[in-house]
């Protein structure tokens, strides 16, 4: 290991574990910037869901602001695969269905899908291992939920 090696190698930030809400967050943040676009609708609908979680209740909307641009800034340079690795695997498992409902959610809030949206959620649950079946109602919920 070189001199500089720890002062060029990230931000200590990216060198610690994510927390629950990083994770969750980090998967969310993943779906909306499936496409390469994060829209100002889909930033909305991300920022609505986390709102609504008691995981997120104490956290302010500027704590929560610079952990969202933390997240992104990571996107940014280590790419969507490296993001996404990084918060499955620091995600609880009592928390993967929840984070692939919201994903499902997301993706579906404006009333359709698109193939490289069906591709992602479709990764997605066999990262996060949930279940076929599990998958299959979440989706028929989310399609429901989002048809008006």
């Amino acid at each position: 290991m070189g001199l500089f090696d720890n002062l060029f190698s990230g931000s200590r930030q990216e060198r610690q574990e994510l927390s629950k809400q990083e994770a969750f967050a980090g998967i969310l943040l993943c779906t909306v910037a499936a496409d390469g676009h994060i829209s100002d609708d889909e930033a909305h609908g991300m920022w609505t869901i986390l709102q609504r979680m008691k995981m997120f209740e104490n956290w302010s909307g500027e704590k929560c602001s610079a952990m969202l641009g933390r997240l992104i800034g990571v996107l940014k340079r280590k790419g969507f695969e490296h993001v996404l690795d990084e918060c499955v695997a620091a995600l609880p498992d009592k928390l993967r269905e929840t984070a692939f409902a919201g994903a499902c959610d997301l993706a579906l809030a404006d009333g359709g899908i698109e193939e490289e949206e069906k591709t992602f959620l479709e990764d997605l649950r066999e990262r996060l291992r949930v279940p076929g079946d599990t998958a299959l109602s979440i989706v028929e919920v989310m399609i429901i939920k989002n048809k008006g």
